[in-house]
């Protein structure tokens, strides 16, 4: 990937103090929803968790958008990207809570979310000037998309795998989607995944001048054909149930340290600046 620029200095002013009473109106939000257990019949629980997620893609937009920057450019780093990807399976789920019952996993969600948000808190990751290939916001904007849709097939796999050992234990059905919808679901997310993440490479490597296959680039090209793989077998040999899943776990897990491993080690670990691009 194309060699990092010179970091910038953020100010301290208006947008830091708008960044963090949003992240800390979205941590608490997030954290009452995980923690307070109280009945699904209760009414505040209904807007608080949407009040958390507009709360957090406001802390996002103000964080990942650079406002307070000295220069123009952006913010980014492991810990902004879990958030981000959090905060779309979030989007997901508040769509389809609407239509289906999946009070199974809004405590698990807002409990995952409010550790996304502290993390961003704490490690708002590195600031980056403009970059100098008007493709790369796209590219950006592919990889998180592509993060975020996997995450959301992760969601209903573990969902599926819940539902067909019930199944198999002879247990009543649970409420939410049936099995069926589950997985084809699950392939939806994962089909459209692949397709971002495919024009994400493809950008990457058309406007960067000297391609290397780094950590980041090597872990992102594996899952790229662990997740291909996982449908090419659904397509030819109809592979489903758990087999499927750990493909899906197996590739996610290899998109999740291509990045967030990456720079977690770099930013946190080595505490020095990252080579390439976001």
């Amino acid at each position: 990937m194309s060699l990092s620029p010179p970091l910038l200095t953020p100010t301290e002013g208006s947008a830091g103090l708008a960044l963090a009473i949003a992240s800390a109106a979205a941590l608490a939000s997030y954290a009452t929803v995980g923690l307070a257990g109280v009945s699904p019949q209760a009414r505040w629980p209904r807007w608080l968790l949407p009040l958390a997620w507009i709360a957090q893609g406001l802390a996002l937009l103000l964080d990942i958008g650079g406002y307070g920057l000295t220069q123009p450019g952006t913010r980014f780093g492991f810990a902004p990207a879990l958030s981000m990807t959090l905060w779309m399976v979030l989007t997901i789920y508040l769509v389809e809570s609407r239509f289906v019952p999946l009070l199974s996993v809004r405590r698990v969600l807002a409990l995952l979310a409010a550790v996304a948000v502290l993390l961003a808190w704490s490690f708002p990751g590195q600031n980056r000037p403009l970059a100098a290939s008007p493709w790369a916001p796209l590219h950006w904007l592919l990889g998180l998309a592509s993060y975020g849709l996997f995450g959301v097939a992760v969601l209903h796999a573990a969902l599926m795998n819940r539902a067909e050992t019930r199944l198999r234990r002879r247990a009543a059905e649970p409420a939410g989607m049936p099995l069926l919808q589950l997985e084809r679901l699950t392939f939806q997310f994962v089909a459209a995944g692949v397709v971002a993440l495919s024009l994400a490479i493809l950008l990457g490597w058309s406007f960067t001048p000297t391609w290397r296959w780094d950590h980041k680039t090597l872990l992102a090209v594996l899952g790229w054909l662990v997740l291909t793989g996982l449908l090419v077998g659904r397509r030819v040999y109809g592979w489903r149930g758990r087999r499927a899943t750990r493909w899906l776990y197996a590739g996610a897990a290899l998109l999740l340290l291509s990045y967030a491993g990456t720079r977690f080690v770099l930013e946190v670990v080595l505490q020095r600046a990252a080579e390439g691009s976001l």
